[in-house]
């Protein structure tokens, strides 16, 4: 496995201002109660598909989520409830799409893996594993086309580095200088192998030396010291320089709410806990002293209020009809768009009289 924070107490580091150490923490909390509901609502048969949850990653999704500007553009895998709520979408809406209602953000027809908001600038959520690589590169693209100062991120596994359009999309923007971050939240495992195990070269952020593209690892568990790296990562990104930014921050579970993690041994399992980001952050905000324990217990209180609401919201929403399973297919309309639900005829009786019928 690769090298983990140690467990020395961290500095301040850069100067941050207290609000800013505050959302962080407060995001961090909401993300993690979230994903906490998230996983016992599938247990109960209330989300259904697949589900892949922040647990672990919340550091790394608040400090990204900071750098970013408003107009800029998001995509990201299937592991995105958390980046959700860092943008700003509201927490009933991403529960509702988990619960596959029509006042999801994606209508009740993407579900956990497939989130998705023009006016967040979210623009997915994608289940296959890479398959944001290359639109997030041509969404780079069209920036660079049209001249505008937005950039695009695109947060990816640890295992997505190893197919094929990783390279591609990392050959084609250090080429055409586009206007993106490539963001590796490297979890030390590609499902159940680890990074060793499955990459020649398991320090991800060097591939990025291939396509003379800057690069920088750093520590995910951290949301100062991601924030501060994914900053200068899009002031170059905007500039032209496209930028591969690796964040290791372990996944405090198995990949998906059904994986029991057997692959770790019960002292990994262990030491996981001990470096919890969420608990580690809440102690280094407490030795500063800007939080103390009934602060923690007050935000805490509040996440669990907006996670509640938040259910409240998605099982009062009602589920999609059916006559609305093929909206929003295309852009545009497209002729001879077939809307034919599982079940019915390919082609529809032919409108020929009965012989012997008047005509």
């Amino acid at each position: 496995m690769a090298t983990r924070r140690s467990a020395a107490p961290k500095k301040r580091g850069p100067v941050v201002d207290d609000d800013v150490l505050h959302d962080f923490y407060r995001q961090m909390v909401l993300i993690r109660r979230f994903e906490e509901r998230a996983a016992r609502a599938y247990t109960q048969a209330e989300i259904g598909g697949y589900c892949h949850l922040n647990l672990g990653e919340e550091a790394t999704v608040a400090g990204l989520m900071a750098a970013m500007e408003q107009d800029d553009y998001l995509f990201t895998n299937y592991r995105e409830h958390g980046y959700a709520l860092g943008r700003g979408i509201a927490p009933g809406r991403i529960m509702a799409e988990l619960y596959g209602r029509r006042d999801g953000v994606s209508k009740g027809w993407g579900g956990s893996m497939h989130l998705f908001d023009l006016e967040a600038r979210l623009l997915g959520g994608y289940g296959i594993v890479g398959g944001q690589v290359p639109l997030a590169t041509g969404a780079a693209l069209a920036i660079d086309y049209r001249g505008g100062s937005e950039a695009v991120v695109c947060v990816m596994g640890d295992g997505t580095t190893n197919i094929g359009a990783f390279h591609e999309s990392l050959n084609i923007a250090a080429l055409w200088s586009l206007p993106i971050v490539y963001v590796v939240v490297n979890n030390g495992l590609g499902m159940g192998t680890t990074v060793e195990k499955a990459s020649g070269e398991p320090e991800l952020y060097k591939r990025a030396s291939s396509y003379r593209m800057a690069s920088e690892r750093v520590d995910g568990t951290d949301p100062i010291a991601v924030r501060e790296a994914s900053l200068a990562a899009l002031a170059g990104a905007r500039a032209g320089k496209p930028f591969l930014l690796e964040t290791v921050s372990e996944r405090l579970k198995g990949h998906s709410v059904v994986d029991p993690a057997k692959y770790r041994t019960a002292e990994a399992a262990e030491a996981l806990k001990a470096n919890d980001p969420v608990a580690a952050f809440a102690a280094r905000m407490t030795e500063w002293g800007l939080l103390t324990d009934e602060s923690i217990a007050d935000i805490d209180a509040s996440s669990m209020r907006i996670v509640a609401d938040a259910v409240a919201f998605a099982e009062a929403s009602p589920h999609p009809s059916v006559d609305t399973l093929f909206d929003h297919t295309y852009a545009t309309p497209v002729p001879n768009d077939s809307r034919r639900l599982p079940g019915q005829p390919l082609f529809a009786p032919a409108p020929f009289p009965t012989i012997g019928a008047p005509a």
